[in-house]
Formats: structure tokens, sequence, C-alpha cells
């Protein structure tokens, strides 16, 4: 009995001694970023510095790609390009949507639908529907552990993410040979393509483990984001019916929908941005349904806020969803309406950076064409050949993290419908084989 009250004691002794150890540790650090923070400032500048939380820094910015390589891969000729497979993607997921008996869980299988639409459009691979499914749960896994401490233990969320990240560069690896030794029946030049003849171009013959980070890269670009944005905007189609019936009227308008089908060779680059109400409505889900939360910026040269200097060379965050909640120029900040970015109102216009749902300045999203694009498209599609309903009595809470998305993933029963108000049979693996 002595002995087991010893080691009670010597265990609560342990785990003081460990807590004030810690203690002390976390207090010192403080001190010296302190120190540190202080030290940043600009002298020549008699402004205090700003108090801050003195939080430590966790995540930086990093950006290592070459700027000329991304403007080919969304420029204008890529993006029309793109769009015929965009299409074709889209359209073979609303007939799978609608051949479904239950409702589906829309921010899933948005994700599924990002994610194929990086593998088989942007990057051009031919891989079969039942491995792409194994490499989507894999993709999955990493990207739910590619914010964890960097902690190498067995079971924990970093080592989870740093074997997913193995098997998905295999995976990505055999993609790559196969596309690099079959070139034929390609119709267009996908972003691989454009990366591996850019590095050509300037004198570099880019490595496997190059092609491998850039392809991951890129469709970790186009996937979580354009999944939440692609989530909000068929949310809101649902919340506002008039809304949606608005979009019909203006693509029977421009000839692009006729007897509830759309018209072949209607939907070319320039006639879908020539949609301005479909625009608006884009624009509006982004406004209110920003995907992520702001972005950082280094600080080029000393400024003055609200009174106190933000010394060169210091990070800083911006807020997209603050701004856009804040910006004086949005009439009504918390209500859905499509037409404040119409030619009567034209809110967006009044100030430089007011609205940034990609970013704003030098640094602004690339792929931001491509995002709309594919928001477009899904828009088209969805107001041409499918019913849809919400599954739930009422539509769910958002979160905001990782990105903004409902937090029951939005339950939804779509009906895939045809000229004549049928149902439109799931497409078969054969349409998208032979041309994406």
């Amino acid at each position: 009995m002595l002995f087991a009250s010893f080691d009670l004691v010597s265990a609560l002794a342990t785990l003081a001694a460990c807590l004030v150890s810690l203690t002390l540790l976390l207090a010192v650090s403080q001190q010296l970023w302190q120190l540190r923070w202080a030290a940043t400032r600009d002298k020549t500048c008699k402004l205090p510095i700003p108090k801050g939380s003195m939080g430590f820094p966790l995540i930086g910015e990093t950006f290592h790609w070459l700027l000329q390589v991304f403007s080919k891969i969304f420029s204008h000729e890529a993006l029309e390009s793109y769009l015929p497979k965009i299409q074709l993607v889209i359209k073979d997921t609303l007939r799978a949507w609608s051949s479904e008996p239950e409702p589906i869980n829309v921010y899933h299988e948005a994700q599924k639908l990002t994610f194929r639409m990086a593998i088989r459009v942007l990057l051009g691979f031919r891989i079969p529907d039942e491995e792409l499914g194994r490499l989507f749960e894999v993709y999955q896994q990493f990207v739910e552990n590619v914010f964890s401490l960097p902690v190498d233990l067995p079971f924990s969320g970093y080592r989870k993410g740093i074997r997913a990240r193995e098997t998905l560069q295999k995976g990505l690896e055999k993609a790559i040979q196969e596309k690099l030794q079959n070139t034929q029946g390609k119709d267009y030049a996908d972003a691989l393509d454009i990366l591996i003849e850019s590095g050509k171009e300037h004198g570099k013959e880019l490595t496997m483990q190059e092609l491998k980070d850039g392809t991951l890269e890129l469709i970790f670009a186009a996937y979580a984001t354009t999944a939440s944005a692609s989530t909000s905007l068929i949310m809101q189609l649902l919340k506002h019916p008039r809304v949606l019936e608005k979009l019909r009227e203006e693509l029977r308008s421009k000839g692009i929908l006729h007897n509830g089908c759309i018209c072949e060779g209607s939907l070319r680059l320039d006639n879908i941005n020539g949609l301005q109400y479909l625009d608006c409505v884009i624009k509006e889900v982004l406004r209110l349904f920003t995907p992520i939360s702001g972005g950082y910026r280094t600080v080029l040269q000393t400024f003055e806020l609200d009174g106190f200097q933000i010394p060169k060379g210091w990070s800083v965050m911006y807020s997209i969803r603050d701004t856009h909640d804040t910006a004086p120029v949005f009439k009504d900040v918390d209500v859905f309406d499509p037409d404040r970015f119409g030619q009567g109102r034209s809110e967006d216009k009044e100030g430089r950076f007011h609205y940034l749902p990609f970013g704003g300045g030098v640094r602004t999203c690339l792929g931001k064409h491509l995002a709309k694009l594919f928001l477009k498209a899904l828009a088209i599609e969805l107001a041409s050949t499918s019913r849809f309903e919400l599954a739930t009595r009422t539509f769910p809470k958002i979160t905001l993290v990782p990105v903004v998305h409902p937090v029951d993933g939005l339950k939804v029963k779509f009906f895939g419908l045809d000229s004549n108000q049928n149902e439109i049979l799931t497409g078969t693996d054969a349409m998208l084989g032979a041309t994406v």
C-alpha cells in the first residue's frame, strides 16, 4: 500500500514537472517571438507596430511554379479545348446521380466530380473508372492529413498522409508513363502536355518526380475549392427556384436551350461568356460562399493601417469573407441576389478590392477562369437536363473548415429529364473513354 501511494505521488510529481517545464518553454518562446516581432519594425517610420496576438507562425504561402506555364494552361485557347471534355464529364456525372435510387451526398459527389475533371480533362489521363475510384479514395486520405502535425508516429495523421502520398504518386507515375507512351487519338493539348512542352522550350527535360509533383499540385488546385463552390451553387439553386428559372429563360433566349435539350454546337466559350445572368449567379455564389477564408501576402513596402505601421517583410493575412461581408458597395450582404452584379447595379464595379473570391493583385488565382467555366458548365447542365430536390426537411448548416461546405454534405435527389420529361439512362463508360 505504501509503495502504491509512493508511485502515485511520483507520477503526479513527474506530471507537474512536465507541465511546469512546458509552461516555462512556452513563456520563453513567447518572449523570444515578441523580441523578433519588435525587431522587425521599420525604424524610419515613427508609427507603432500593432500589438497583435503574438501568435506563432504555422503556415506560410509557397509558390514555385512558372507563371508562364500556368498562363498557357489557363489561356483562352486552352479553356476552349477543355470545354467539350468538361461537358462530357458533367453530363456523365449528372446521369449517374439521377440513376441513384437514394439521395446523394452532393459535397462528396462534387469532390469526385472535380477530381475526375482534373484527372480526365486537365491532365488527360485515361484511367479506368474502377482504378480512378481507388485513386480518389487515396487522394482524399492525403488531403485529410495534409495539414497534420509533423509527428511521424504509427497511426498518426502525418504517417497516414505520407503513405497516401506515396501510393498516390505511384498511381500518378503509372498514368504519366502510359500517357507518354500513348499519344495517339489526342485532339487537344492538356495541362500536362503544356507543362512538358514548356520545359523543353526552356531547355529542361522534366524528371518523373517533377512531373508527379506538378501533377499533384494541379489536382490539388482544382479539387477542394471547386467542389465547395459546386455544392454551394446547387444549394442556392434549390433555395431559389426563380433564379433557376431565370437561368433557363436566358438559355432559351440565347438559343442554347430548346425543348428541354441543349442545342448541338451552342456551348462555345464565347457563347458561355456572353450569358450575363449566368455570370451574375456564379459571382453571387462566390461572394456569399467563398470556398476559402483568405490568403497570405508579404509586405513589400511599409504602410500605415489604422495608425499603426505594417513593416516591410511582414507576412500578413487578408480575409476574403470579411471583405465581402463588410464591403460598403454590397447592399443586403446576407441576401442571395445575383442581380446585384447586373448592368443596372454593378455593385462589384464600385471598388477595386471589394470583391475578390480568387484573391487579388499579381498573385490572384491563376485557375480562376477554369473554375468559373466549370461552374458555368455545371449550372447550364443543371438548368437544362436535371430536376433535383432537397431530401431533408431543412437546409443544413454551413461549416467553413477546411473549405465552405454543408455539415451533412447536402442530401439531394436527382431526376434526369430529357425533352419529353422522361428519366435519362446512365451513360456508358465508352462515352468518355473515346473522347477524354
